[in-house]
């Protein structure tokens, strides 16, 4: 188990390391591989990174409370996601370009051709804390998965994450977080079929298994428990509060970066191609196994629910392929871990320090002191994964999503009106949440639709061209 781990963690840092042979030294290509990454490897590192410890972790510790249920959840995120995508994609690769900056702070307050400092800093400090908090989350989800499968501590299997985080991104940079994503992608993939497979296969088929579902009172139940409205109305209304959640990844820096280094705007479909073909693919397994999981491990009450995964693998699987399993686990950490710490990275030494530094050195050292913050906090974080991760997404998205739509449409907010629309949508989702509502709707869906009413309502301070840019 141990070495079948290890083989494939030698492997994503022999791929990270070798990008450093493709390096060119500037600040462009240590945060956007100089725009020069390949749709296939922009698909495929765009949806690792969005597929992450939150997959393998939070989401099959959902299903396995939720049941049948969490099938709204896949749903609305996809579809969601892909609603974004379809003209929100395509216009930030071209602002990039246009503008020349290499951070997602920077082209925001760009993107209209007048420098902005005031909003570039504030979206760049938005970004370090709910980045930082984002990337202890995935550092936890490694650990958990250690944890079970080893006995390790759970400093250790943050510890290594961290680590190999810095290496991954002391060799090339976005580079080598892009190259390594692309071959994490795989591992994830094959992880979690293998599991899926064995799993049905062990309970005798597909049939035999729903069946045993069904001895769960509720299991298969369509809707949730808990919903805001009763029947299907309850179950629309919880779907499309997870639509948002898709589209929310708009507002994610570490995401939308890897379209800004794509080789070419042109090639944007065919990226896109790549990314739901596998997102569909790997969310739908997840779901498969995280409801498997509830069969195989059936007292609820006798251990974390986001430890499903590596306890079923230790049940199901050889020791080899638990080790595969594992691999797959830190291979989904560590892709989004290292795109979150490059992130944080751009807005400290790119977006908030006034002088910017160029050095490629100095940017290294930013990376380590941000690898580091984020181990900081995973080794003194109480909540779980889930919470944690959706917390950190709903607050970006809320923050810039309705920024970015609005920008994409062709307008041209005021600096007044573009902070307001960013802290009141951010306030607003951290309510929600405060207040408990986030059980009945996602609260990223009421920070964005306020958000997107400060920035449409009408106002001298803002500027709408007819058509869209």
């Amino acid at each position: 188990m141990i070495l079948s781990f290890i083989i494939f963690l030698g492997m994503f840092a022999l791929v990270g390391v070798s990008s450093v042979l493709r390096s060119r030294g500037t600040k462009k290509d240590y945060y956007l591989a100089s725009s020069s990454i390949p749709p296939s490897l922009v698909g495929l590192s765009a949806v690792a990174t969005n597929n992450s410890g939150y997959m393998f972790i939070g989401v099959i510790g959902y299903t396995y409370a939720t049941g049948f249920a969490a099938v709204w959840l896949m749903a609305g995120w996809i579809l969601g996601d892909f609603l974004g995508s379809i003209f929100i994609h395509r216009k930030l690769r071209e602002a990039t370009q246009r503008t020349g900056e290499v951070s997602f702070a920077g082209v925001l307050s760009n993107w209209n051709g007048k420098q902005n400092l005031l909003l570039q800093r504030t979206i760049a400090v938005i970004s370090l804390v709910f980045l930082l908090s984002y990337a202890s989350a995935q550092l936890v989800a490694g650990s958990k998965a250690l944890h079970v499968l080893f006995g390790w501590p759970n400093w250790a299997g943050a510890t290594i994450g961290a680590v190999l985080v810095v290496l991954y991104c002391f060799s090339g940079g976005i580079r080598a977080s892009i190259w390594t994503d692309g071959a994490q992608s795989v591992v994830m993939i094959l992880a979690m079929a293998t599991l899926l497979i064995i799993g049905v296969y062990s309970l005798g088929g597909m049939e035999k298994t729903i069946a045993e579902m069904g001895k769960v009172d509720g299991f298969l139940d369509l809707f949730p428990e808990n919903l805001l409205l009763p029947g299907i109305s309850g179950g629309i209304l919880f779907a499309v509060g997870w639509a948002f959640a898709g589209v929310s990844v708009i507002g994610q820096p570490h995401v939308m970066v890897r379209f800004m280094t794509l080789s070419d705007t042109g090639k944007m479909r065919r990226a896109r191609v790549w990314y739901y073909t596998w997102f569909t693919l790997f969310y739908v397994m997840s779901t498969g196994v995280g409801m498997l999981s509830r069969i195989y491990l059936q007292d609820p009450g006798s251990f974390d629910p986001e430890l499903a995964l590596p306890i079923m693998a230790v049940e199901l699987l050889p020791p080899y392929l638990v080790g595969l399993v594992l691999a797959g686990i830190f291979a989904a950490t560590m892709s989004t871990a290292d795109s979150l710490v490059l992130s944080c990275s751009s807005a400290l030494t790119h977006d908030l320090i006034p002088h910017k530094i160029e050095k490629p050195y100095l940017l290294k050292t930013g990376t380590a002191v941000i690898t580091f913050a984020a181990l900081g906090w995973a080794l003194f974080n109480k909540q779980s994964v889930f919470s944690l991760v959706i917390m950190s997404w709903s607050g970006l998205a809320s923050a810039f999503g309705p920024l970015l739509i609005y920008l994409s449409l062709g307008g041209k907010p005021g600096r007044i009106r573009a902070l307001l629309a960013i802290f009141s949508g951010l306030a607003v989702a951290l309510g929600w949440r405060i207040l408990g509502w986030e059980t009945t709707i996602y609260e990223g869906m009421p920070g964005i639709l306020v958000g997107l009413a400060i920035l449409y309502f009408p106002g001298k301070s803002t500027q709408t061209n007819k058509k869209p840019a």
